[in-house]
């Protein structure tokens, strides 16, 4: 088996990003991941993706500009490198591209440029944390970070290479939908917007109008459905009293994270989070 590029990697900062769970989760897949078609439902940065590298795999988010930034780098990569080469790294012209989502001229921006401002506000922003109020507005501040890494052309172009050289399908719309697509021969990863221990950690500003306790139930019997066409899952989220009772008839495995982004961004420590599974 080939060996899987190492530069291909998250070329975003999200919230709730994967990386240091990856030795759990990868030792929870199932045996022969390779054989099956990889299917991510809420992409976000990408690190289970990008870490496994699958040769056949459907992505989704329902967060358009992250999709599109996605497309981008896939179909558009030398004009998505050139603008990024314009940004500069400068509180009062952090602020105007920030405000274009506040007025019409956001409408106006081409693909290209849409997916350039996204990479440039979360290297840029504070704490590097995507974060839109209700009326889809980014408003992270200005991060002042001394030389943050806007054109990361490595890891760009080793995506570039990644998402062309195999059979990745990109899409931007509600994880049921992407869901129906599934049958044995896939395997499906879940990282939804985690339930919140407490009222304070309640961070779900990456997606409009946030998730509520009827949405994990909404994705309880999603995964219900999934078990019962025999299609494998595992997924990600808190250890919340309310999750671990939700998926009580599955297999709950308690891993370890290291927060270091929440609605403040200065909490920071060790929490717990679960892996669930429908399979040995």
């Amino acid at each position: 088996m080939a060996k899987n590029n190492k530069l291909v990697a998250p070329f975003l900062k999200w919230v709730g990003g994967k990386r240091q769970l990856m030795p759990s989760i990868v030792e929870h897949l199932p045996e022969n991941i390779k054989d099956y078609k990889y299917i991510e439902p809420f992409i976000g940065g990408g690190a289970v993706f990008f870490n496994l590298q699958p040769k056949n795999a459907i992505i989704n988010d329902y967060n358009e500009e992250l999709i599109n930034v996605y497309q981008v780098i896939k179909d558009n990569l030398d004009e998505l490198i050139i603008d990024l080469k314009k940004h500069k790294n400068e509180a009062e012209y952090f602020y105007s591209i920030r405000s274009l989502d506040r007025n019409g001229e956001f409408k106006k921006l081409s693909a290209v440029q849409r997916a350039s401002r996204v990479i440039f506000l979360n290297k840029t922003c504070f704490n590097g944390l995507y974060r839109v109020n209700n009326a889809g507005e980014f408003n992270s501040p200005f991060g002042r970070y001394k030389n943050p890494n806007i054109v990361n052309e490595p890891t760009l172009k080793a995506v570039n290479k990644f998402l062309n050289n195999n059979n990745v399908e990109i899409n931007s719309g509600d994880y049921s939908e992407i869901l129906k697509q599934t049958d044995k021969k896939c395997f499906v990863y879940l990282d939804p917007p985690y339930h919140p221990i407490s009222e304070s950690s309640n961070f779900t500003g990456y997606v409009q109008g946030g998730w509520n306790m009827y949405d994990q139930i909404d994705l309880k019997t999603a995964c219900d459905e999934l078990h019962k066409k025999g299609v494998k899952f595992l997924l990600s989220n808190s250890s919340a009293d309310f999750i671990k009772d939700l998926y009580k008839d599955y297999k709950i495995t308690i891993v370890k994270a290291n927060r270091a982004i929440n609605s403040n961004g200065a909490d920071r420590g060790e929490v717990d989070e679960v892996l669930i599974r429908n399979y040995e």
